[in-house]
């Protein structure tokens, strides 16, 4: 479903070239739940803009669904990151204004529903994360695990078949963090592709492989099964399955 192959980055200012990521291979089959994990600086945030079609590449190739994004213009790259892809951030993004159901429709209104279609989206996602009873609710009356959730639920309201959660439990306790992550794993186990940032290695367990981004590469993978390791590679484009 993603196939990166030999993928750099560069930033480049007048008087220094950053290498965010170089010579970057990941392979991530439909159905997966990925962890990526890493230290500050390490690529992660890259990995996972040019993954969601927010930025392009130096130089390699990113396959998505079998094309290669570096063919495609800038607006057929935003109707593919409309249309299949779906975006959780650290923080939720709400508009303290727009009551639950309001915040989720914002972004299918841009992609022309009618307000039947809509509304039916709306709905739908509310319900999948749990708060289908408060449509009408302000995010200030929600708790912080709450306020995730209807984030989530933006997210999925498109039907993405690929979401991208970047540290989605960074603002939350550990009680709250669970209850996100168990909610994770059931959009996972209903088909939806995930890729997570996280620095939290409990976390990371609890997905089905875990990625390590070491100085712009992947240094090594896990497979994990029950929470416990099962495979330790340096070669993780050959072992994604």
């Amino acid at each position: 479903m993603l196939l990166m192959k030999n993928i750099s980055k560069v930033f480049k200012t007048d008087l220094v070239e950053t290498h965010a990521l170089r010579d970057f291979n990941l392979e991530v089959k439909e159905g997966e739940f990925v962890a990526v994990t890493g230290p500050s600086g390490s690529g992660k945030t890259t990995f996972l803009n040019i993954a969601g079609l927010l930025e392009g590449v130096t130089s390699g190739e990113y396959h998505l669904d079998g094309v290669n994004i570096a063919n495609l213009s800038d607006n057929a790259s935003s109707a593919i990151r409309n249309e299949k892809i779906g975006f959780v951030f650290q923080g939720f993004n709400l508009i303290p204004d727009l009551n639950l159901a309001e915040n989720v429709e914002v972004p299918l209104r841009y992609r022309g529903f009618s307000s039947k279609e809509r509304a039916a989206r709306v709905k739908e996602a509310l319900e999948q994360v749990g708060l289908g009873s408060r449509m009408k609710h302000l995010p200030s009356q929600l708790s912080g695990g709450q306020q995730q959730r209807v984030a989530i639920a933006r997210a999925l309201a498109g039907k993405p078949r690929f979401l991208l959660a970047d540290e989605p439990t960074g603002n939350l306790d550990s009680i709250m963090a669970r209850q996100v992550m168990e909610l994770l794993e059931d959009i996972n186990k209903a088909g939806t592709t995930i890729i997570m940032v996280t620095h939290d290695p409990e976390l990371a367990r609890r997905a089905q492989r875990n990625i390590q981004i070491v100085d712009g590469k992947v240094c090594d993978f896990t497979l994990y099964s029950g929470g416990k390791p099962e495979l330790v590679s340096d070669e993780p484009q050959r072992n994604a399955s």
